[in-house]
C-alpha cells in the first residue's frame, strides 16, 4: 500500500524539482523552447493552479466514488500530460501542459492521503504520514541526481535534456499504476456507502494475513461501535455546513497551516536554482548538487522527527516545527541580504531550516485528513490544500520570479522576510486551536456524518437525588455537535431560554452517564473514561466540560493529575 499510493509524492518532487532545475535551461536561446527568467516563475504558479483545480474536482469525486478508483484516475491524468510537456515547442504549450500535469498531481493529495490514514493504524498514523509526505524528497534527490547528467551538454544536447527529465516522470509513474491495481478500496469508505459484504471482506483478509505470519491470535476488539446509516454521497451542501459549521475553529487552524507552508515551499523551491545562478554564479549543470543536500534534509526532517508527533503529540511538534522555521528563515534574509551568504553557506542554511519546516509542512497535510467527519475527508484535504496552496503556492512563485529578476538581494530578502512571517503566524495559530489527535481513532477524533443518531435528551430524573442513568451503548448521548447551535431538528437562538434548558438538561443527563461508569468501573484517567462513556460523539472538548461541571456540583473528584471518581464510591478524596 506504501509503495502504491506513499509514491505521488516522489512524483511530485521529482516534477517540482525538474522545473527548477531545468529552469536556467529553458531560458537559453538554443533550447528548443523560448522562455523567459520570469516565466519559469509563471510556469511554477501555473502548475499548481492546477493543482489547485484537480484538488478540488478530484477531492470530491473521491468522496463520492471511493478512493481507489480515483488514486487510478488522476495517476493516468498525470501520465499523458508530463509526456506533452516534454514535447512542448512553446510557452504556451509548455503552460498548458504544466497545468494539467498539475491536476493529476492535486487530485493525487485528496485521494492518498485519505486512503492512507483510513488504512493505518492510529497509534502509528502520524509517523507514517509524515514519512509518506516525506518522501516527496526523495523524488527531489532523485529529479536533482538525473539532472546532472541530462542537462549536461556533453551528454544531451540543450533542446533534448530538459526533456527527458520529463519523460522519466512517466516511466515512473507508469510502474506506480501496476502496484496501485492491487491496492484494496478503504474499509471506512465502503461501510458508509452500504458496501458492509467488500469492506468485511477486504478487513477480514488483513486479519488473517496477520494472525498468518505473526502465529498469533488477534485480540477481541472493545466494545465501543459505532451505528452507520449507509448513503451513496454526502452533498456539497453538508460538506460545507460541516466544515465550516460544525468546526470553524478547526477550519482557520487547516487554513493556517497550508497558507503557511505553501507560500515557503513554493516560493523558495520553484525559484531555488534562479537564486544559485543569479546571485551565486552557479552553473546550470552544478544546481543539483546543491538540491540533493537540500532534498535529503527535508527527507530526514521528517523522517527523525515523524515519531514524536505521535509521542509527544501533534501540538507542541506542529507548533514548534513552524515556529522555528520561521524564525530561522529571517535571520538567513537579513544574512543573504548582507552578502555574506556563499551557495555552500546559503544551502547549509536551507537545509536546516527546511529539515524543520518539512515535518512541519508534512504534518499541515496530517492535521486537515483527521479532524473532520470520514464523508468530507478528501474534499477537506482538496480543500485546504486549494485554498492555502492557491494563496500561498500561486503568489509565492511568481513574486519570487520578478523579485529574483530584479538582481537585487533586497528584493528577494523581503519575500524571504513574508515567507518566514506567515509561518511563525501559523505556528501561533497551532498552539491555541491545534487538535490533539495523536494515537486515537479517526472517529474519535470526528464522529462521522452517516452515524446514527439516537434522541436521549429528554429531561433527567427531579427530585432529592437523580438515579444513576444507565451507561448508553452504540448510540449518541444526544444528537448534535457541541458546538454546532442545532438542537434535534430545531434552529434556537444562542442565549435563549429554550437553548439554556436544553443544554442543561443534556448536561445532567452527560453527568449521570460519566458517574454511572465511574460507579461501575472505579476510577478513570479522561482518555479511559472517554472511551467507557463514548464521549467521541459528545463534541470537541465537551467531556472536559462535564467534568469540570460534575467537580463544581461535588459529584466527580479529581485524584491525582488525571483519574478522575465518583464522590460517593469507596475510597474516593
Amino acid at each position: 500500500m506504501l509503495a502504491g499510493l506513499g509514491t505521488v509524492w516522489i512524483l511530485d518532487g521529482l516534477e517540482v524539482t525538474i522545473v527548477g532545475a531545468v529552469g536556467s535551461t529553458l531560458t537559453k536561446a538554443h533550447s528548443g523552447i523560448s522562455i523567459t527568467t520570469a516565466q519559469v516563475g509563471d510556469a511554477a504558479g501555473v502548475y499548481v493552479a492546477g493543482a489547485c483545480l484537480g484538488a478540488l474536482v478530484f477531492g470530491y469525486l473521491t468522496d463520492k466514488l471511493g478512493r481507489k478508483k480515483l488514486f487510478l484516475v488522476t495517476l493516468g491524468v498525470y501520465l499523458v500530460a508530463t509526456v506533452l510537456t516534454g514535447i512542448s515547442t512553446n510557452a504556451w504549450m509548455f503552460f498548458a501542459f504544466r497545468f494539467f500535469t498539475g491536476m493529476g498531481i492535486g487530485g493525487e493529495y485528496a485521494a492518498i492521503n485519505s486512503a492512507i490514514d483510513e488504512l493505518i493504524p492510529a497509534r502509528v498514523r502520524g509517523t507514517v504520514d509524515l514519512v509518506v509526505n516525506g518522501s516527496y524528497w526523495l523524488g527531489t534527490a532523485a529529479g536533482a541526481a538525473a539532472t546532472l547528467l541530462l542537462l549536461d551538454p556533453k551528454v544531451l544536447a540543450v533542446d533534448v535534456g530538459w526533456r527527458v527529465c520529463f519523460l522519466m516522470g512517466a516511466v515512473l509513474g507508469l510502474g506506480i499504476m501496476f502496484v496501485r491495481r492491487t491496492i484494496p478500496e478503504s474499509p471506512r469508505w465502503l461501510m458508509t456507502h452500504g458496501k458492509v459484504d467488500e469492506a468485511e471482506q477486504i478487513v477480514d483478509g488483513i486479519e488473517q494475513h496477520v494472525q498468518s505470519s505473526t502465529g498469533q491470535d488477534l485480540p477481541e476488539p472493545d466494545d465501543t461501535e459505532i451505528e452507520i446509516k449507509p448513503q451513496e454521497s454526502v452533498g456539497l451542501l453538508d460538506m460545507a455546513r460541516t466544515v465550516f459549521g460544525s468546526y470553524p475553529k478547526r477550519t482557520v487552524l487547516g487554513l493556517s497551516l497550508f497558507v503557511g507552508q505553501a507560500f515557503l515551499y513554493n516560493a523558495v523551491f520553484f525559484t531555488y536554482a534562479l537564486v544559485l545562478t543569479t546571485f551565486y554564479k552557479v552553473g546550470s549543470s552544478s544546481v543539483g548538487f546543491y538540491l540533493i543536500a537540500f532534498a535529503v534534509g527535508n527527507f530526514l526532517g521528517p523522517l527523525i522527527l515523524g515519531r514524536l508527533f505521535d509521542n509527544v503529540g501533534r501540538r507542541p511538534m506542529i507548533a514548534g516545527t513552524y515556529i522555528l522555521s520561521g524564525v530561522m528563515l529571517a535571520i538567513t534574509a537579513w544574512l543573504f541580504d548582507a552578502g555574506t551568504l556563499t551557495a555552500t553557506t546559503q544551502t547549509i542554511a536551507w537545509v536546516v531550516i527546511f529539515f524543520f519546516a518539512s515535518a512541519g509542512a508534512s504534518a499541515a497535510y496530517l492535521t486537515v485528513s483527521e479532524i473532520y467527519p470520514m464523508e468530507t475527508r478528501a474534499i477537506a484535504i482538496a480543500l485546504f490544500y486549494a485554498v492555502g496552496t492557491g494563496l500561498g503556492g500561486i503568489i509565492g512563485p511568481v513574486l519570487f520570479g520578478h523579485l529574483i529578476a530584479t538582481k537585487h538581494p533586497f528584493d528577494t530578502a523581503i519575500g524571504y522576510l513574508i515567507g518566514g512571517g506567515l509561518m511563525f503566524a501559523a505556528g501561533v495559530v497551532e498552539i491555541f486551536l491545534g487538535v490533539d489527535a495523536e494515537q486515537k481513532s479517526l472517529e474519535d477524533i470526528a464522529s462521522p456524518i452517516t452515524a446514527a443518531e439516537t434522541d436521549t435528551t429528554q429531561a433527567a430524573p427531579t427530585g432529592a437525588a437523580r438515579a444513576p442513568a444507565k451507561l448508553p451503548r452504540n448510540v449518541r448521548p444526544y444528537p448534535y455537535p457541541a458546538q454546532s447551535g442545532r438542537f434535534g431538528r430545531y434552529d434556537l437562538r444562542p442565549g435563549s431560554t429554550a437553548v439554556r434548558e436544553t443544554h442543561r438538561r443534556v448536561t445532567d443527563r452527560e453527568i449521570d452517564i460519566v458517574i454511572a461508569a465511574l460507579r461501575r468501573d472505579g476510577p478513570a484517567s479522561m482518555s479511559a473514561l472517554a472511551g467507557r462513556v463514548g464521549a467521541r460523539y459528545w463534541g470537541p472538548g465537551r467531556l472536559r466540560e462535564v467534568l469540570r461541571e460534575a467537580r463544581a456540583r461535588n459529584e466527580v473528584v479529581r485524584q491525582g493529575r488525571d483519574t478522575y471518581a465518583a464522590t460517593d464510591a469507596p475510597g474516593s478524596t
